[in-house]
């Protein structure tokens, strides 16, 4: 069965495997206060269980992260690589194309971004391949996001 086909639960076996892989992290930070290194180790091995395509994605969007927030604490999150605050809550993530059998990555935002344009923005991006052109807008966009 296709990863992406409806079970009789009503979640997709994709679906599912995230929300285990979030009740994993959830207990393993309950178990103990992860730190910084703990976090970013368990982000680059998910990164590099990834497809070559999406990994070297992650791999670029992890430097970009790292180098223009490095307020931001690497961790899992639902199984993808994130950069939580202070407050432990996700600002950024990135989702592998293969994740959920998508045509493309994505690298997105959570509400403790700090977006805002008005009263409407984007906090998803597709990604395909990374030029220069993107990883400034990345890094441009995670500067604002952690102002």
């Amino acid at each position: 069965m296709s990863a992406m086909k409806n079970t009789t639960k009503g979640f997709t076996a994709a679906e599912q495997a995230a929300m285990k892989e979030r009740a994993k992290e959830l207990k393993a930070e309950a178990r103990a206060n992860k730190k910084r290194e703990d976090g970013e180790r368990d982000l680059l091995e998910k990164i590099a269980e990834m497809p070559e395509a999406d990994r070297t994605i992650a791999e670029r969007v992890h430097e970009i992260v790292k180098a223009n927030a490095p307020s931001l604490f690497p961790k899992t999150w639902y199984g993808m690589p994130a950069y939580a605050n202070d407050d432990g809550k996700v600002v950024c993530f990135f989702q592998a194309a293969a994740k959920f059998e998508s045509r493309y990555a994505t690298f997105g935002f959570n509400d403790t971004a700090n977006l805002d344009e008005g009263v409407m923005w984007p906090t998803a991006f597709a990604i395909t391949a990374l030029s220069a052109g993107e990883e400034a807008k990345i890094a441009e966009l995670v500067k604002k996001a952690v102002r």
